[in-house]
């Protein structure tokens, strides 16, 4: 038997994960691209204004030295005595040029030429200010430390405004991305949904979701009359054929009920009915397969004598074969189309009956799963989902490579799931679950 995976399935994944994805990828890049941005201003204004305010630090240490020379200048001269500094980071020196400079000054700061310095050999930053007045030398000293305590704190507050602001912003942007992109999300759900015919089109939609749903209107208009085409055209290649092969069917019958046919003219004419009657269900199977076979009369059905029917009604060559093991409880039912079970049950039994080596075929209800498993190989290596394929047939048996093909069609438009996998004691089986198939 022939193994492949279920396309409805796949495109249902697909479908699904489009849907939950691209949106939200769309957002996600939208706010990392203007967060990105945002990112890049603050890293600059916040640079900024690091820098605005170390000048405006050194340009307040400056001052601030220079005004507390020129106090304590004016001050030790009008008093005769030196005034320093009442900072506890201030260290004001005097002295004559050429004397020892006093104790605690750093020869090399003693040393320094009038004006304003930076020290760093103290392993710490040091301003400097040096004066001369009524040949006395005065020389300011002003630890930064605390300075650059301050400064750290307010490079701290930058950087840890800056990572608050980025993560605000991109979680703003992301919600004014997902309201923007929230009509691509309805539209997409739109496209996956039933719309009874109503256009993609409607008043309210943005410009730019309206050109996506005039371009989704055309593209169904196109699709719509592509498969009518190609329904009008199975449909009468069907009806076309079934005339013909009528009139052989019944020439050839007409041909066997002749006393004097020869044993080989008879064996002949046989064949030509079974391959007219194969001929006339590969032609059957296109027709149903080209339609929508969407349930018409539902009614509950019992499963175990719809089982019973479909084995009954099949080719004649299963009367040679071992009757199956239908373990159904009775009065078990099923709510469906009873025409398209029929057909589903005699393919799935027609199926097993053709792998099935002979061997007994069982049939099994658990719940809401219809089970149909024979003892044949099996699938073998290949992924049992591909059995579904059209035309596909394995094990060079006999037959069109239809009848699971039509199983899942029909059973996709009943909203029913079938499934195909390997018996672990050898065989195939092929389940159907009644339940509506999850969107």
């Amino acid at each position: 038997m022939a193994s492949a995976t279920s396309s409805s399935a796949a495109e249902g994944g697909a479908r699904c994960g489009g849907r939950r994805w691209l949106p939200g990828g769309m957002r996600f890049r939208i706010a990392v691209s203007v967060t990105a941005v945002l990112v890049v201003l603050i890293v600059a204004q916040s640079l900024a204004l690091v820098r605005l305010n170390e000048e405006m630090e050194e340009e307040f240490i400056d001052g601030t030295l220079d005004e507390q020379l020129h106090y304590s200048i004016e001050h030790s001269r009008r008093l005769g005595t030196l005034i320093g500094p009442q900072t506890p980071n201030m260290t004001l020196y005097r002295f004559a040029p050429g004397e020892t400079p006093p104790q605690g000054l750093r020869p090399e700061l003693a040393a320094l030429a009038v004006g304003d310095h930076e020290d760093w050999s103290a392993g710490r930053e040091l301003h400097v200010a040096v004066r001369e007045a009524d040949g006395q030398r005065y020389v300011l000293i002003y630890d930064e430390s605390e300075h650059r305590e301050r400064e750290s704190a307010v490079v701290a507050t930058v950087v840890i405004g800056g990572l608050v602001l980025t993560a605000l912003s991109f979680l703003l942007v992301y919600a004014i991305a997902a309201r923007l992109t929230r009509g691509l999300e309805t539209l997409a759900e739109r496209v996956e949904e039933g719309r009874d015919g109503e256009p993609f089109a409607e008043d309210g939609l943005d410009a730019e979701l309206l050109v996506v749903a005039r371009a989704l209107d055309r593209a169904e208009a196109r699709q719509a009359a592509v498969l009518a085409r190609e329904r009008d055209f199975n449909a009468n290649l069907s009806h076309e054929l079934r005339t013909p092969l009528a009139g052989i069917r019944s020439d050839a019958e007409m041909l066997l009920i002749d006393p004097a046919l020869s044993d080989k003219a008879r064996r002949r004419a046989e064949r030509i009915i079974a391959t007219t009657d194969r001929t006339t269900t590969l032609a059957h199977s296109l027709l149903l397969l080209a339609r929508e076979a969407r349930p018409q009369a539902l009614e509950p059905i019992d499963v175990g004598a719809a089982v019973r029917q479909a084995w009954a009604r099949l080719h004649p060559p299963a009367a040679e074969a071992e009757a199956p093991s239908i373990r159904i409880d009775p009065g078990a039912e099923v709510v469906a189309d009873p025409s398209l079970l029929v057909l589903v049950l005699h393919n799935l039994l027609e199926n097993a009956l053709r792998h099935g080596e002979g061997r007994a075929i069982e049939v099994v209800l658990e719940g809401r799963q219809l089970a149909v498993c024979d003892r044949g190989p099996g699938f073998g290596s290949e992924d049992p989902m591909r059995s579904f394929e059209r035309f596909r047939r394995g094990g060079g048996k006999p037959g069109h490579g239809l009848g699971l093909a039509l199983v899942q069609h029909i059973c996709t438009a009943c909203g029913w799931t079938v499934r195909a996998a390997n018996r672990p004691d050898g065989g195939a089986c092929l389940t159907i679950d009644f339940e509506p198939a999850a969107a």
